[in-house]
């Protein structure tokens, strides 16, 4: 009896510890549904209810929170509400885009300079005779003991034909200049040492005259200038200097940078590009330099911009087989839609008469049109001007007279021998 009384206490523990637990775990569960985060159970479908009696109404979808808008600027309008919000149809056009950088730049610089604001500098164009102060020195020392001469002489004919050769007008071209400047002596019967300079002065004015102006091509074709020189006469920073100049005149550019054998040239290209807002076109290294200037041409073209700017790697014109590359980057910047007009070869004017040997090569080579000379200001002997414009025939175009970019000028005859050869 007592075995079967501890059977049934034994029985109803365990019926009572089952119904705790399971009790426990109910509420678990309620408590995990109520909490924020909680994924939601899936409502089982409405059950339909059976006949004679009303279905249960269906419960409300749940409410959808949206997220608050973005705080709107304190002077801004309030931000509408979900009634005023414009539909699909009524939703307002999206604003013009801002006009091009380009068109911005030709309209600044189209205003006078007087409207220019506060603190603006306006830079002028350098003087030749403000720039020339080395060789104008140079020559008037040479040329000092036959003014004090006076009388003309065979004396004053040699210190004339000295002060012409060391100013490095070159032995050819001295005697050239004195051959006719001795006829000019018998034919207005020239007595004195000053009169001898002056009709120095007047021929070298007449030998130096030419032809300025920069070529375009013909409408429907894209102008193309290609520089040529050696290393190191500054060929990629003129470009940027001419690049300047045609953007301030209100004509757009593409730079080439046709230098692929030196990646330094590129990168300085490029930042010209960004400077003048031009655009730039670049190869590989060491790659096609034909090929980069046919792009140049291409993409000139398809965008109507009237002129590149053509790049090449400096080499020596003793070289022939980098002369002979030369010769195809010529060629192939002269397909259509491309027009080569201008072959401008850069010369630094402290290099002297080697100078003139670099114009004579390249002239044969790819067909010289002009000389840039740069570094005119550095140079105490500007006799290389005339060696160049007498013995070649090559009109000198340009000439750089210092660093910054206005410094760049258009050649003048007349201003550059009274610069070296004062009239007083």
């Amino acid at each position: 009896m007592l075995l079967v009384v501890i059977i049934v206490v034994c029985a109803a523990f365990v019926l009572l510890a089952g119904v705790g637990t399971f009790t426990a775990l109910s509420r678990g569960r309620s408590r995990r549904s109520l909490e924020p985060g909680a994924p939601a159970r899936t409502r089982p479908a409405a059950l339909k209810a059976p006949p004679g009696r009303p279905a249960a109404p269906a419960a409300p979808p749940p409410r959808q929170v949206e997220a608050p808008p973005a705080a709107a600027p304190p002077t801004g309008p309030p931000a509408p509400t979900e009634a005023e919000a414009p539909t699909e149809a009524e939703a307002p056009a999206e604003p013009e885009a801002p006009p091009d950088i380009e068109v911005l730049v030709e309209e600044d610089q189209e205003e006078p300079a007087t409207e220019l604001g506060p603190g603006v500098e306006v830079l002028e164009r350098p003087r030749f005779r403000d720039r020339l102060g080395r060789a104008r020195s140079l020559l008037a020392d040479q040329l000092a003991g036959l003014r004090r001469r006076g009388r003309l002489d065979q004396q004053s004919w040699d210190e004339l034909e000295e002060a012409l050769v060391l100013a490095d007008v070159g032995i050819t071209t001295t005697e050239m200049l004195l051959k006719d400047l001795k006829e000019t002596a018998r034919r207005d019967n020239l007595a004195t040492s000053d009169e001898l300079v002056g009709a120095l002065r007047e021929e070298l004015v007449t030998r130096l005259q030419g032809e300025r102006e920069l070529h375009m091509a013909e409408d429907g074709k894209t102008t193309v200038w290609l520089f040529v020189g050696v290393n190191g006469v500054g060929k990629t920073t003129t470009i940027g200097k001419v690049a300047q100049r045609e953007e301030q005149e209100g004509r757009k550019v593409v730079l080439a940078a046709g230098d692929t054998f030196r990646a330094a040239a590129a990168d300085q290209l490029g930042l010209w590009a960004e400077r003048v807002n031009a655009a730039f076109v670049r190869g590989n290294e060491g790659g096609d330099p034909g090929a980069v200037v046919f792009d140049a041409v291409q993409h000139a073209s398809a965008r109507d911009i009237p002129l590149v700017l053509a790049d090449t790697a400096g080499r020596l014109h003793t070289k022939v087989n980098l002369m002979e590359e030369l010769k195809k980057v010529r060629r192939v910047a002269d397909r259509p839609p491309g027009s080569v007009t201008e072959v401008l070869l850069v010369i630094d004017a402290t290099t002297g008469q080697n100078g003139l040997m670099q114009a004579r090569q390249f002239t044969e080579a790819v067909g010289v049109t002009g000389v840039v000379l740069t570094k005119l200001d550095g140079t105490a002997k500007g006799g290389i001007v005339i060696a160049i414009a007498g013995e070649l025939g090559i009109p000198i175009k340009l000439v750089g007279l210092g660093e910054r970019p206005e410094d760049l000028v258009t050649f003048d005859a007349q201003e550059f021998v009274d610069a070296l050869l004062p009239a007083d």
